[in-house]
């Protein structure tokens, strides 16, 4: 068994789903094939949401009818039998009939949102089973709806998921292909709730641990993990191997084609993921496994934007003890997660990437330390590799790279994988393509 995940740019056209069809079948091996929305679905469907919030309903109904309108081309060019097509308008029929139940209901509530979002994912998923039914594949949809749990801290019920996926999957051992959706779930309360955007790419690892797969794939519009952004930097390169501990540092902190939380699922149950081109489909990807052999020590490099740098300096000059745990109790209390720090004795630096409580942040460490100006608009650079404590010249090599740059703060020593160096956003595309040519060879 291995699990399939294409997101929203591999289904968005019609001659593109046929392509993923070919695909699926034409690899032997049975799989479950999780599906994004259509591209531009989601984002059209949270306009929607956002116009019945503000009580602008013919607004919200003209939106309805163009992405029905959407999906009515779609279909046509999909379906190639009376009965394909007559099944493909049924089920697009049904999904915007709920849709534009949603117009008048009062309060329009999250649950209903919700509701709302999901419906990407349960036409894309529909449409994807009816037309693989259409021309005679063994196929099966399962919803999501019946298997994927979240707690109440919005965490995935591992063990729940597991039970009641192993459950549906005994009762269709004659299928070939299991199509789900991504993205999508319940919450504790039973109501429709999601994995957060991005969250396909969970789904896919979440079904992949529970059923201990052969192999994960997540398909996309890339060549694999790039060493860094292809889209800021002259030069780069796929990576074809990475350790889960690197793709998680990746992925956390900038590498747009893996969900961060994609490899936590993956990794537990030692099931390798691979990340594909769908318009390449022959070219060999990134293959995410346990350990990997790299022949240098620096793999790949990725950015995160939109950071916060705190300074703060302890009110006592020496001897500081529990200084660091009154800061951290103020970020817990807030929920709000560190990205780095630096310290000395009295003072520290964090950097957090969630404003939303800042003003109360700042406020209670003012009772304890004395704050410097915050810096806003920063970029963590993340720097990706195989860093054991024996090895020298690592960070030379970074510092020498950016000896054009101004740093703000620096992070080191902490894990074998990871380097983080903290530079204003307006400095980030400069020290990218610095560090590329300074610690990478091209022939």
């Amino acid at each position: 068994m291995q699990v399939w995940k294409f997101g929203g740019t591999s289904v968005g056209k019609p001659e593109r789903m046929k392509s993923i069809r070919n695909l699926v079948t034409e690899d032997k091996t049975r799989k479950i094939v999780v599906l994004s929305a259509l591209s531009g679905t989601t984002n059209g469907l949270l306009a929607i949401g956002e116009a019945i919030k503000q009580h602008k309903n013919e607004e919200a109904f003209e939106a309805i009818s163009t992405l029905k309108k959407h999906y009515q081309t779609f279909i046509e060019d999909l379906y190639t039998t009376p009965e394909g097509l007559a099944k493909g308008q049924k089920i697009i029929d049904t999904e915007f009939d709920f849709i534009a139940s949603l117009v008048n209901i009062s309060p329009f509530t999250l649950k209903q949102d919700k509701e709302l979002v999901a419906q990407g994912e349960i036409l894309s998923t529909q449409m994807f089973a009816a037309y693989m039914e259409e021309v005679g594949d063994s196929v099966v949809l399962i919803p999501a709806l019946d298997f994927m749990r979240i707690d109440a801290d919005n965490e995935p019920e591992l063990a729940v998921i597991e039970e009641k996926l192993g459950h549906l999957l005994s009762k269709q051992t004659d299928k070939q292909i299991i199509v789900t959706q991504g993205f999508i779930c319940r919450n504790p309360r039973g109501e429709v709730d999601n994995l957060k955007r991005g969250g396909s790419d969970y789904t896919a690892s979440l079904i992949g641990g529970a059923t201990v797969s052969e192999e994960i794939q997540i398909w996309t519009d890339i060549d694999g993990m790039h060493n860094n952004d292809p889209r800021i930097v002259k030069r780069t390169f796929p990576v074809r191997e990475l350790s889960f501990e690197e793709a998680a540092e990746l992925a956390y902190f900038g590498a747009k084609i893996l969900h961060p939380s994609t490899i936590t699922p993956a990794k537990m149950k030692g099931v390798p993921v691979r990340l594909k081109n769908t318009m390449e489909p022959n070219a060999p990807g990134t293959l995410i496994k346990s350990e990997v052999s790299h022949t240098s020590e620096i793999t790949a490099i990725a950015a995160k934007d939109n950071i916060t740098a705190i300074y703060i300096h302890s009110t006592r000059m020496l001897n500081a003890y529990g200084f660091l745990r009154k800061v951290f109790e103020v970020f817990e209390k807030y929920k709000t997660p560190v990205d780095m720090i630096t310290t000395s004795e009295v003072s520290v630096a964090v950097t957090i990437d969630n404003n939303e409580n800042l003003d109360k942040i700042t406020e209670e460490l003012n009772q304890i330390a004395d704050l410097e100006p915050h810096d806003f608009n920063q970029s963590i650079i993340c720097i990706v590799g195989n860093f054991m404590a024996d090895k020298a010249g690592i960070a030379i090599n970074v510092m020498n790279a950016l000896k054009d740059i101004p740093v703000r703060m620096i992070a080191y020593g902490a894990s074998e994988h990871n380097m983080s160096i903290l530079v204003d956003t307006k400095d980030k595309n400069a020290a990218l393509e610095a560090l590329n040519e300074g610690l990478f060879k091209f022939e």
